[in-house]
């Protein structure tokens, strides 16, 4: 037996708004029903919603909340973003404190992204510990720039594992930094977005931004600089430990990392699960464990994260 579907009228009718709202062909209309798992009907400015008696009041309620903001040209982010905090506002927290960035609008859109900032900004060592598209990494390299920003830090260090996803790429032609780059490339692109091509650049030529593979960071000691180890999952337990005796006066790390998407060779343990377990009695760590509900990525996304841990602790 089908749920009854429930009927939905946008008021005060306003053509130019109502097209704000759906989008191009109703492209929106299409994230909120990949969001909550429904179907929209749409005639002028009656929609008729079938689905899951459970997800209907929830997606009638994003397609009002999205047209009182119809007013202005929506976008998809406006949309995939407006999504992860209708999803998450029986859950809200105080906001955490804004982060200097060339994003004005950047905060934790979550009640675990929320946390994970304040805990990155009172804590000398954190980890984010969570599936893909949760912010672990974009939050962290936002971080770090608010307080280079801030003159907190003087340096921001970026590392991870140069380890290939399951693939087998080869010789890499070039030096050293054309080697690394591919593993690297989505620090750079976060540092990109938050600062700026041209000003991440100077830093660059400046030696106020370095970013390196892990095995690089051996014999150092980084003072008065902002750590972030990406990908930590594919970490040994020694290189792990290795990385977190990195730290040095004035300085503060980010670890971020995906155990279930560990790359290692069959048999070898992850550092980060390692870590876990070490030091969970350790003070002044902090860890923040993430979900599919802080997904901030396309709504499938969610849906595909969640699919993955249900077969999993099927399969246990």
């Amino acid at each position: 037996m089908k749920d009854k579907p429930l009927d939905v009228t946008l008021a005060p009718l306003d053509n130019e708004r109502l097209a704000n709202f759906c989008g191009p062909l109703d492209e929106h209309l299409r994230q909120i029903e990949t969001a909550f798992d429904v179907t929209i009907g749409r005639r002028g400015e009656h929609c008729r919603l079938t689905g899951d008696a459970g997800k209907l009041k929830l997606a009638a309620a994003a397609l009002e909340y999205f047209y009182a903001a119809a007013r202005q040209p929506l976008s998809v982010d406006d949309i995939q973003l407006g999504l992860v905090e209708l999803r998450n506002r029986s859950q809200a927290q105080p906001p955490a404190p804004a982060l200097m960035t060339r994003k004005s609008d950047l905060h934790g859109r979550t009640p675990n992204q929320v946390q994970y900032i304040r805990q990155i900004q009172e804590h000398d060592i954190t980890f984010g510990v969570g599936p893909a598209g949760t912010g672990k990494t974009y939050l962290a390299v936002a971080s770090a720039v608010d307080a280079f920003e801030r003159d907190l830090v003087q340096r921001i260090v970026l590392t991870r594992p140069a380890v290939e996803a399951g693939e087998r790429l080869g010789f890499l032609p070039g030096d050293l930094a054309q080697k690394v780059d591919p593993y690297l490339r989505p620090l750079y692109d976060a540092l990109y977005d938050l600062m700026g091509f041209d000003k991440v650049g100077r830093l660059f030529e400046k030696g106020h931004i370095e970013i390196a593979p892990l095995a690089y960071m051996r014999g150092r000691t980084l003072n008065h600089a902002f750590i972030i180890l990406d990908e930590a999952q594919n970490t040994t337990p020694e290189q792990m430990k290795m990385f977190l005796t990195r730290i040095g006066i004035g300085a503060k790390a980010v670890v971020t990392g995906d155990v279930t998407q560990i790359d290692l060779v069959k048999g070898q343990k992850s550092g980060l699960v390692e870590a876990r377990r070490i030091l969970a009695d350790v003070r002044g760590l902090a860890f923040t464990d993430f979900t599919a509900g802080d997904v901030v990525r396309h709504p499938l996304v969610a849906r595909i994260v969640e699919a993955y841990e249900s077969h999993a602790k099927k399969t246990a």
